[in-house]
């Protein structure tokens, strides 16, 4: 069995607060929680008495209910297969991951399914395989829900904890690439996404989202659901589901 690692997925160039996402990370030199961010790439209700901060005080017995906001846990998922998928753990969640060193493994947890669900099976290192196979053998609905979930204690820094970061191929040559030669790992190249937007189906993620991705063109790539995010003229919410349609039809092979 080889040793589990956790990938952090995020949209290196979304916008956030005038820069994109990975300048901001090249910048502060650390990944940290929608609770210091007030964005997410799922729901947002990091708030006290949010959704979120209700999830994390029943998972964690109330150990971050009076913490501050940087001291939270960071969410991921667990990499799985052997070898680990190329895309990473949870491409819902972002068209980049950053990959940890097994070593910060040691300082996670982990549930099946996600806390959204309020899951019962909750925990650490050593209950990562057994949670896997749980994942492994319960069919999902939605592919994109097929993840095992993870949250590093102790916070994330780029230079220390990161084994790589992993991008979309269309970023290369670009200013993701070059901000991401100031994050202090190894950066690398999953094999890509790609769609075309005239077959792909409405019962997915229905018409709005599906008729969004047409008008941006007849393909899509990551770079063409950034431009829709960064133009603010569309639902974030639509944008969001237009990226799920990519993530979802768009993988090589």
């Amino acid at each position: 069995m080889p040793e589990h690692r956790v990938a952090l997925h995020f949209h290196p160039d979304w916008p956030f607060r005038g820069r994109l996402v990975v300048e901001a990370l090249a910048g502060d030199g650390r990944y940290v929680s929608q609770f210091v961010t007030g964005t997410s790439n799922g729901g947002l209700t990091a708030y006290e008495g949010g959704d979120r901060w209700r999830w994390e005080s029943r998972i964690f017995g109330g150990r971050y209910d009076d913490a501050e906001p940087a001291d939270r846990p960071v969410y991921g998922a667990l990499l799985l297969g052997d070898p680990p998928d190329p895309y990473g753990a949870s491409v819902r969640f972002g068209s980049a991951h950053l990959r940890l060193r097994p070593e910060v493994t040691a300082r996670s947890t982990f549930c099946w399914p996600d806390s959204v669900f309020e899951p019962t099976e909750v925990g650490g290192p050593d209950r990562a395989a057994e949670l896997a196979a749980l994942c492994a053998g319960s069919p999902a609905a939605d592919p994109l829900d097929h993840y095992v979930e993870a949250h590093v204690h102790g916070g994330v820094r780029l230079d220390e904890d990161v084994e790589a970061l992993v991008l979309d191929p269309s970023h290369r040559g670009g200013p993701v690439e070059e901000a991401a030669a100031r994050l202090g790992c190894p950066v690398e190249w999953h094999p890509g996404f790609r769609v075309g937007t005239a077959g792909l189906p409405e019962a997915y993620r229905g018409p709005e989202p599906l008729a969004l991705a047409r008008a941006l063109g007849p393909v899509l790539t990551p770079p063409v659901v950034t431009a829709a995010a960064r133009s603010g003229e569309h639902d974030p919410q639509t944008v969001k589901r237009v990226w799920h349609l990519l993530a979802r039809y768009g993988r090589a092979g």
